[in-house]
């Protein structure tokens, strides 16, 4: 049984029945059923089934927007951009899918040849629960465009989300078993990867988990994507616009009361502007208004479960026992709450927690840079390599640096994001594969050589 526990209150709001082995056999049928159909919609109805699905997420938004903040604690006003982000992909995949996935024609000595793209079978999705409707979304919407159908497996701490989803797309009118939600223990996910109707498996999550999956997905020749967080690095010039990097490194930072794989977490500051960046990043961390996560008014909730907590507030303690050194928060509330106050570490070095590990949680650390030679190699000094922000005026510069940093993705001036429109994924140990975008709805599909006399 899992549950469902609203992460402000403490209270349960769920309780959910695991699907047994014997269900999960059945699922995994239906859902193959289904898939001999599904990949023989065109991309016109596949399409106005994903416009549909849109148009419901736009209206159910606020239903949706408080179902996410109930069951893992983010501002109201993030999860009602999440639902809008989501809609946004069904929209995005729905007009461009078919041009993504057009035969591409290649010159040879046969009268025709071409590569085309074929939908493979059932992809099996492993989500987290930081974004519990936009990780499913970004999983799903194009591996279903390219024919695909899907089954979900949720953190067990965001089932009301899974279920949630799954009856969208009926509603929407998906044929049934398009898109199934699997209720079950990490245990049984070896079973759903074996099975001989499962062609793929996408996971976002930890190295840990990314590593057991590699290796289960390795053993029965299925093809794998995984996004496996980071230690994104944030790196200020000194002729960064000030202002502007500050705010957005602490929104960067903290959205999602920092759990995001994305988001900035070593600020990488040039000596010239380290002593001002750090005083306003201080000032700005301690006028943020935490609390009641479902208030317009406030701007930080709680993490999502006790664990997490814990985790985050021993990286910051180990961190200072080897030197860091806390600038403001630095602890969690004395209410037995699951707050823990935005925080700001300077000191930082390699070696510390803060600085080797992800840090899935509120807190900063600055890290003092000699030059842009010495922030380049500061931001590559990381197992990780998902995401970047650089923020300077020299734009020359900048491609320059950007070329050399190793990760998924650089936003130059700009906060590091996913975007429909781009291809999101990571290196090193972020993982191996891409989502969204073009490459994203070819990740799970059969790239057909054709050759014709």
């Amino acid at each position: 049984m899992f549950q469902s526990i609203n992460p402000y209150t403490g209270a349960v709001i769920f309780e959910h029945q695991e699907h047994s082995a014997k269900d999960v056999e059945n699922l995994i049928n239906q859902t193959h059923h289904t898939f001999s159909q599904w990949k023989n919609f065109s991309f016109s109805q596949r399409g106005d089934l994903f416009r549909k699905l849109a148009e419901l997420l736009r209206k159910g938004k606020e239903t949706f927007a408080v179902l996410i903040t109930s069951e893992m604690g983010k501002i109201i006003s993030e999860s009602r951009a999440e639902i809008e982000k989501c809609a946004w992909l069904c929209d995005h995949y729905a007009e461009h899918a078919e041009a993504m996935l057009k035969p591409e024609i290649f010159k040879t000595d046969a009268g025709k040849s071409y590569l085309r793209f074929d939908p493979t079978g059932i992809v099996y999705g492993i989500m987290p629960w930081n974004f519990p409707f936009w990780q499913a979304f970004r999983a799903a919407v194009p591996t279903m465009m390219a024919g695909n159908t899907f089954i979900l497996k949720h953190a067990p701490n965001v089932i009301g989300c899974a279920k949630a989803i799954e009856q969208l797309f009926l509603e929407a009118g998906f044929p049934e078993n398009a898109f199934t939600n699997l209720i079950i223990p990490v245990e049984l996910s070896e079973k759903v990867i074996a099975h001989p109707y499962v062609e793929g498996v996408t996971l976002t999550g930890s190295q840990r988990a990314g590593s057991i999956v590699a290796a289960q997905a390795g053993k029965y020749l299925k093809k794998s994507v995984l996004e496996l967080g980071g230690s994104d690095p944030y790196i200020v010039l000194k002729d960064a616009e000030f202002n502007v990097s500050c705010k957005t490194g602490v929104c960067s930072r903290f959205l999602n009361a920092g759990q995001v794989c994305i988001s900035a977490k070593r600020f990488i500051v040039e000596e010239p502007v380290l002593e001002e960046f750090m005083e306003e990043q201080k000032r700005l961390l301690e006028s943020m208004v935490l609390g009641d996560p479902m208030k317009e008014e406030t701007e930080m909730g709680p993490m999502a479960r006790p664990d997490l907590l814990e985790n985050i507030e021993n990286q910051v303690n180990r961190s200072v026992e080897m030197g860091a050194k806390i600038l403001c928060g630095g602890k969690r509330r004395d209410d037995h709450s699951l707050f823990y106050e935005p925080t700001l570490i300077a000191n930082v070095r390699k070696g510390m927690p803060v600085f080797d590990e992800e840090t899935f949680g509120p807190v900063s650390v600055i890290i003092p840079a000699k030059d842009p030679q010495d922030a380049v190699r500061l931001a590559n000094d990381t197992p990780y390599g998902l995401g970047a922000s650089l923020w300077t005026k020299d734009l020359e510069l900048a491609e320059r640096l950007a070329a050399r940093i190793e990760a998924g993705a650089v936003f130059i001036n700009g906060m590091t994001k996913s975007d429909p429109r781009l291809p999101f994924g990571g290196t090193k140990r972020s993982g191996y594969g891409r989502e969204l975008a073009y490459p994203g709805i070819r990740e799970f599909v059969n790239q057909k050589t054709v050759w014709i006399a």
